[in-house]
């Protein structure tokens, strides 16, 4: 039965979210609250002249056009999944709050699903995480690049061989951090992007989108910084010094640790292919680190209404599909 908004309460620790959205009804109910504000809207039509279907807990609208009977899992990263809001939200909780993140094998066993929808469910939860471009980065900007891959010295030898043809970052994903430090009281906050190369072009190209012009930016000495004129651009030489004066990258670097240890100690083995969903979900905490958990939770299931995301997509199998058709 959905509830009045003024009934639907906040959960503030994970043993009250468990134990809260173990009704399906509150679920339903906090679902309806965060997506349907001044009222449920067919998400088909927009209408607000819907029927509530109790035994069914769905609704239908009253205006004649196909898909008239809807969920509130329609239209959100929760649609035709067969699994319950329970779970989910159990999930996400954990996921949004968990410092160095949680993988599908502790969902798994935490809800009691299988690994394999247990990992579906985790990058679903990642694409609601996913921020949107925003404004432009202002003040003291930071930018930054690091390598992912895994260490030689903990491959067998066969798979060292296979995966290891070069020396330094080659075979690795190359990922760029782009931070503005916290000002007007504000904390600093994140954007990462998975880049092709250490190019001028490449990571030139991605600075002048996410930094406004003016911006004073601090980078390291790497030759592809050079000719940002549009910016106060001042550089660190690595080699001599890490800080000098104002100038240093140490914020992005604190990213790249937090980054890290979520990967090499809780995901352990990430496929370049999804990598950029498991640097939304660390930027997402890393940006909202001074809220508290509840409150990380509310913003993050405000966040899932209009994005789908398919297993033929994530796996690929999606634009394998359309080479074979074309």
């Amino acid at each position: 039965m959905v509830e009045s908004m003024e009934n639907v309460r906040e959960p503030k620790t994970l043993q009250d979210a468990i134990t809260y959205f173990a009704d399906p009804d509150n679920c339903l109910n906090y679902l309806v609250s965060k997506r349907w504000a001044n009222g449920v809207e067919c998400p088909i039509c927009g209408s607000m002249d819907v029927l509530f279907l109790a035994n069914q807990r769905r609704w239908k609208c009253r205006s004649n056009h196909p898909r008239r009977q809807f969920s509130v899992k329609v239209g959100t990263i929760f649609e035709d999944s067969p699994l319950g809001l329970d779970k989910w939200l159990t999930a996400m909780w954990q996921i949004v709050n968990c410092k160095n993140g949680i993988s599908s094998y502790e969902v798994h066993r935490a809800i009691g699903i299988t690994q394999k929808s247990a990992w579906f469910m985790d990058h679903r939860i990642r694409f609601a995480l996913g921020m949107s471009v925003g404004d432009k980065m202002s003040g003291h900007v930071e930018a930054d690049e690091t390598f992912i891959g895994g260490k030689a010295r903990n491959m067998h030898k066969d798979k060292r061989a296979e995966k290891i043809t070069g020396t330094g970052g080659k075979d690795k994903a190359m990922v760029l951090g782009i931070l503005e430090r916290g000002k007007d009281g504000k904390p600093s906050r994140v954007r990462t992007k998975v880049v092709e190369s250490r190019k001028k072009k490449a990571l030139q190209a991605e600075v002048r989108e996410h930094v406004q012009a003016g911006s004073a930016i601090y980078t390291d000495a790497l030759k592809s910084y050079e000719g940002m004129d549009e910016f106060r651009h001042e550089v660190v030489d690595h080699a001599v010094e890490y800080v000098k004066g104002t100038c240093h990258t140490n914020g992005c670097e604190n990213f790249w640790s937090l980054l890290k240890r979520s990967l090499h100690g809780t995901y352990v083995s990430v496929e370049p292919f999804h990598l950029f969903r498991y640097l939304d979900e660390q930027s997402y905490r890393f940006n909202n680190r001074r809220m508290n958990d509840a409150e990380r939770f509310d913003m993050a299931v405000r966040q899932v209404v209009g994005k789908r995301l398919t297993w033929d997509v994530l796996t690929g199998k999606d634009a394998e599909t359309r080479a074979s058709i074309n």
